[in-house]
């Protein structure tokens, strides 16, 4: 294979779009806690640790599911339903990723950011990829854990302690994952169902997926408002964050009468991304000072 085939390959093998997502809720959470006072090289090495664990994650993820990525139009042509890279390699770039991630977290960090980053792979690699994925519609709630970890993981590089801000941030982005990833599973729904994977809409049907989603969407806007109520993030963040919320909320409740799925699910899709990226760059442009 040619050389920039095969980096191709090695990079899109760690999902760069899901660790950019990641990186920016990190760099928020590392934010809120420095108070505009950061230290550089803790901040980078936050990120670089961050990223290195997230790509050792996805690789290993795209390791255990390659048979059944030969079934999906979305996925079957990754590098290895395709044979262009071998398992036995791959799972080892996978594992040489995650131990230089949690390397830089516990030595140029802080233990703490270790242990949450290993908690975060435990989480995606162990419970979410060879064991809910394949057998629960509970993966999805569950796999969150793991996608929460990066702006805890940032906020506490700078606190070294698990407090009320590590705990808001952790609920902001876990309530907002199932709701974000059940829009994509509604428009993929029969890809996912000849794979193989139990997702909600494909066990319980897009009308109970839909009905969950909202519990999830409308919880984020409480979990803002303590973001506010104690003092991490200021007035326009509160209604920017709260707003948005409350227009994916009505949006959600409007997919219970949608005629057409597919156009409902990727509006819903977009909505979801649009709130995460700016209620963490308002949350970084609007943190409170010291």
């Amino acid at each position: 294979m040619r050389r920039s085939s095969v980096l191709k390959d090695l990079v899109a093998l760690t999902k760069p779009r899901i660790i950019r997502l990641n990186l920016i809720a990190a760099f928020g959470g590392y934010w809120v806690a420095s108070k505009w006072d950061p230290d550089i090289w803790i901040l980078v090495w936050m990120l670089i640790g961050s990223t290195l664990t997230m790509a050792s994650s996805c690789v290993v993820n795209n390791y255990w599911d390659r048979d059944l990525d030969l079934k999906m139009e979305r996925t079957r042509d990754r590098a290895l339903p395709q044979k262009r890279l071998s398992p036995g390699f791959v799972l080892g770039y996978g594992i040489a990723l995650g131990i230089a991630g949690l390397a830089v977290l516990f030595l140029l960090v802080n233990p703490l950011t270790g242990w949450l980053g290993l908690l975060g792979m435990f989480v995606y690699i162990v419970v979410y990829t060879m064991w809910l994925k394949r057998s629960s519609t509970w993966s999805t709630s569950v796999g969150g854990v793991s996608g929460a970890m990066p702006p805890v993981i940032g906020y506490c590089a700078v606190t070294n302690e698990v407090d009320a801000g590590a705990w808001i941030l952790f609920a902001l982005l876990f309530l907002w994952q199932p709701a974000h990833f059940w829009s994509l599973a509604i428009r993929r729904k029969e890809e996912y169902k000849a794979a193989g994977f139990p997702l909600l809409p494909v066990v319980k049907g897009v009308t109970r997926t839909k009905w969950q989603m909202l519990p999830y969407i409308l919880l984020l806007i409480p979990a803002s408002i303590l973001m506010y109520y104690y003092d991490y993030v200021g007035i326009y963040f509160l209604v920017l964050s709260v707003g948005i919320a409350a227009v994916w909320f009505v949006h959600a409740v409007g997919g219970l009468r949608a005629k057409d799925d597919e156009k409902w699910a990727k509006t819903d899709f977009m909505i979801s991304i649009n709130y995460l990226m700016i209620m963490f760059l308002t949350m970084v442009l609007n943190t409170t000072g010291v």
